[in-house]
């Protein structure tokens, strides 16, 4: 694969396509949702013999309930024996995913302990170092054995601490200069985990191979496109892959643990050059990878997709739990947020995870404080009634927020992430970033320090033991100066405007604390009306308003309030939580119909069938199933009419393979019918097996048994010898009436998570079409538009 065309298919953040059936967004640059897209050529396939392409062909499906009938059958032979021995093996079979869970949080713990530590010592690297302790952190040089010095602009240091100089514009140019190496050291790093999500089958790809060679009108040669798409399977959250991941779908390697590392390593440098950004989102992703790495040493979840998904859904809850200090906050949030499935016992496994992880953060005790809440405040006073109406204003202010952060970062990548050296070049993209943040937030004494010091600074409340803070020695007794004020205005624009040119760079990182600081910085501001100031903690607002922006960003709501609550420890403000978070939803639904992690799953071309938002698209028009029938040219090659005799030659189940390779679905499949009526259904994978590996003694010539011959009809006798894949035969496969409700398929695709659904003809009952997962997911895109 030539550069070029390595970069032509590679993924960019928040770009535009069209998601229509059949066609291509008129946008050049919509190569970032690459070989999910349909190509001009493969439009002209649809009516050839290869059969027409769908989008997200290079993402494979599980079959929910093919697994959930093999989980039985394990289960049955588990359980099924006598004496002590296999009561043992019983009891541990029974006990396995509990076992997962705890292992999964403590292990968590240990690499997010690892990352909190070194990002507070490298971050304070860009302004001094300790004397004594080189690879201590600015709070564990000032110990208490230290006196502490106050300063003018940064609040208070102490002697052990040592500035790199006492010039403020050395300093400057230091602080830039660690900051830009960080950001180089990060984008590197996160470089090296590119992959292509791989094609379907040898050969085949985004290109049918068979034209790879075919000349044009004029006479030049066609080039091979690239097979599949590449993605950076470090950079971002990864919040939403595994959104796509526990859908259903599988994204090969992204939970390797080679990308935990780069992960877990480059946030810690990401975080330290001061960008607006987080490693909250990332710890999601490296916990993910943690329960999957664990799950797979358990051949109960090594060998079944749906039950991995159980332990990756409760693993990913202690990811939260552990960046925030907020284990039953993890817990909701990967049910409100993550997971499309998450029954009862997924809720007590993530339960265990996020509680062992919790339990091994505090004995770990990154902070040095010994306690998991972050920001614990005591304000020592209460709201009163009129307050409400400054927390509406504040759930306003977030949801703007949220809807304008949307739709800019939309423009800013279309229009600045279209040019050929941002795309080819992500590390020097990074490098700018990192540079326009250092030179805006450097002269701010309140954004010069990393995003979560930021936010503690932010929500002090200043009794006498604080009085020495920044931010306490500026609002004091007197009225705050104008100055203090412009640089609480100036925070709040910054981080909007960092924020929206952040989010998508190729580094891990996370929107969170980005969020929540530009909430604070508001909620700061409003509380310094006098009217405000003398009646109760300006840190209250600041609470309130960092709740909201983030609900406006993500549009999560009661996880989020559990969240501020554990993250703060003051219960007696859930209620002006649950009011900033409500209202700023309410606002930003009405400004951008998809949060932050939906319309990135959607811009970076991942399938997901949310349920919710998709009955929502068909209700508004009395849509049938008959709408997602596929061609006359498709069905042709996916169906085998089987004989009465129940056995066809092999060379046809040969070339159906091939042309289901051609077409790229490899999670799709063949229906076997009989005078036109439904009999069974194939699916691809296992067609692969049985003619390959258990066909391998078998002629070419042989034929293959199906289905029972009918009474009184046997095998010609001119075979001497059949291959039998009559075992590989969904012989129950689940239908759906072609006049019926379109109400009743999305349904049945997201409670029951099917990979395929067949749909006959009203009053006969003959098949006319089959649907899979991913022509009802890119119909659904397609209503949105």
């Amino acid at each position: 694969m030539t550069g070029d065309e390595e970069r032509a298919h590679e993924g960019t953040h928040l770009l535009p396509h069209d998601r229509r059936l059949g066609s291509l967004a008129p946008d050049t640059d919509t190569a970032s949702i690459v070989s999910s897209q349909i190509s001009k050529e493969e439009q002209a396939l649809s009516e050839s013999a290869v059969g027409e392409r769908l989008p997200y062909n290079d993402y494979t499906t599980i079959d929910w309930l093919h697994d959930l009938v093999k989980d039985s059958f394990r289960y049955r032979t588990a359980h099924s024996g006598k004496g002590i021995r296999h009561a043992l093996t019983a009891s541990f079979d029974s006990c396995q995913g509990w076992i997962a869970a705890a292992l999964i949080g403590t292990l968590t713990a240990c690499v997010a302990f690892l990352v909190d530590v070194a990002v507070a010592t490298v971050s304070d690297w860009k302004t001094g170092y300790c004397k004594n302790r080189p690879f201590a952190s600015k709070d564990i040089c000032c110990t208490s054995r230290s006196p502490l010095v106050p300063l003018a602009d940064t609040g208070e240091t102490c002697s052990e601490w040592r500035y790199w100089t006492e010039s403020y514009w050395y300093g400057f140019g230091i602080y830039i200069g660690f900051a830009l190496l960080f950001g180089v050291i990060s984008g590197t790093v996160t470089l090296t985990t590119k992959r292509a999500l791989p094609a379907t089958a040898p050969g085949a790809g985004d290109r049918d191979p068979l034209r790879k060679s075919s000349k044009q009108e004029n006479g030049d040669t066609l080039k091979p496109m690239a097979a599949g798409k590449s993605i950076y399977m470090a950079a971002g959250s990864g919040i939403p892959e595994i959104k796509t991941i526990l859908s259903g779908f599988v994204i090969p390697h992204f939970l390797d643990f080679k990308v935990l590392v780069v992960k877990a390593v480059g946030s810690i440098f990401a975080v330290s050059t001061g960008m607006c950004l987080g490693k909250e989102g990332p710890f999601v992703h490296i916990s993910t990878c943690v329960a999957y790495l664990v799950g797979i040493r358990f051949p109960k979840y090594r060998e079944n997709g749906r039950k991995l998904r159980e332990v990756l859904a409760a693993g990913c809850s202690s990811g939260l739990a552990v960046a925030f200090g907020a284990p039953i906050g993890g817990v909701l949030f990967a049910y409100e947020e993550i997971s499309t499935y998450f029954p009862r016992k997924v809720l007590w496994r993530a339960f265990i995870c996020s509680l062992f992880a919790a339990m091994t953060l505090k004995a770990l005790n990154p902070t040095g404080t010994g306690k998991l809440v972050l920001f614990e405040t005591n304000y020592g006073t209460t709201y009163k009634a009129y307050h409400y109406v400054v927390f509406v204003i504040l759930g306003i202010a977030g949801g703007v927020f949220g809807g304008v952060f949307c739709k800019a970062n939309f423009a800013w990548s279309r229009s600045f992430r279209k040019y050929n050296i941002i795309k080819n070049y992500p590390v020097f993209e990074v490098f700018l970033v990192v540079l326009a943040t250092a030179i805006l937030q450097y002269p701010n004494p309140l954004t010069r320090e990393p995003g979560d010091v930021i936010i503690k600074n932010l929500l002090v409340d200043c009794t006498e033991s604080s009085r020495t803070a920044y931010v306490c020695v500026q609002e004091g007794d007197a009225a705050p100066s104008s100055r203090y004020l412009g640089w609480l205005a100036y925070g709040t624009l910054v981080k909007l405007v960092l924020t929206i040119i952040t989010f998508g760079i190729k580094v891990p990182s996370g929107i969170i604390i980005p969020a929540l600081d530009g909430g604070a910085f508001f909620g700061r501001l409003i509380g310094q009306l006098p009217f405000l100031a003398q009646t109760i903690s300006p840190g209250i607002f600041a609470m309130v308003g960092a709740a909201a922006f983030l609900a406006g960003v993500s549009r999560m709501t009661i996880s989020l309030a559990v969240i501020m609550f554990e993250l703060t420890g003051e219960l007696e403000f859930v209620v002006p939580n649950m009011i900033g978070i409500m209202v700023a939803k309410w606002v930003a639904d009405a400004l951008e119909r998809e949060g932050v992690y939906d319309l990135a799953q959607t811009v970076l071309g991942h399938p997901f069938l949310d349920l919710d938002h998709s009955l929502n698209l068909v209700q508004q028009e009395a849509y049938l199933v008959e709408e997602l029938i596929p061609p006359a040219q498709t069905m042709r090659e996916i169906t085998v009419d089987v004989p009465a005799n129940g056995v066809v030659p092999r060379v046809l189940l040969t070339e159906k393979l091939n042309q289901l390779r051609r077409r790229g679905l490899m999670d799709a499949g063949l229906v076997l019918v009989q005078k036109s009526m439904l009999q069974g259904y194939l699916a691809e994978g296992e067609l692969e097996f049985g003619l390959e590996a258990l066909g391998k003694t078998f002629p070419d010539g042989c034929v293959v048994r199906l289905l029972s011959a009918v009474t009184g009809v046997g095998l010609p006798l001119e075979h001497d010898g059949e291959l039998d894949l009559s075992q590989f035969i969904d012989r129950t496969p689940l239908t759906i009436c072609a006049r019926a409700p379109m109400e009743y398929a999305v349904e049945m695709f997201g409670k029951l998570g099917l990979r395929h659904l067949c749909v006959t003809e009203e009053g006969s009952g003959k098949l006319v079409g089959v649907i899979i997962k991913k022509r009802l997911v890119v119909w659904l895109e397609s209503l949105k538009h």
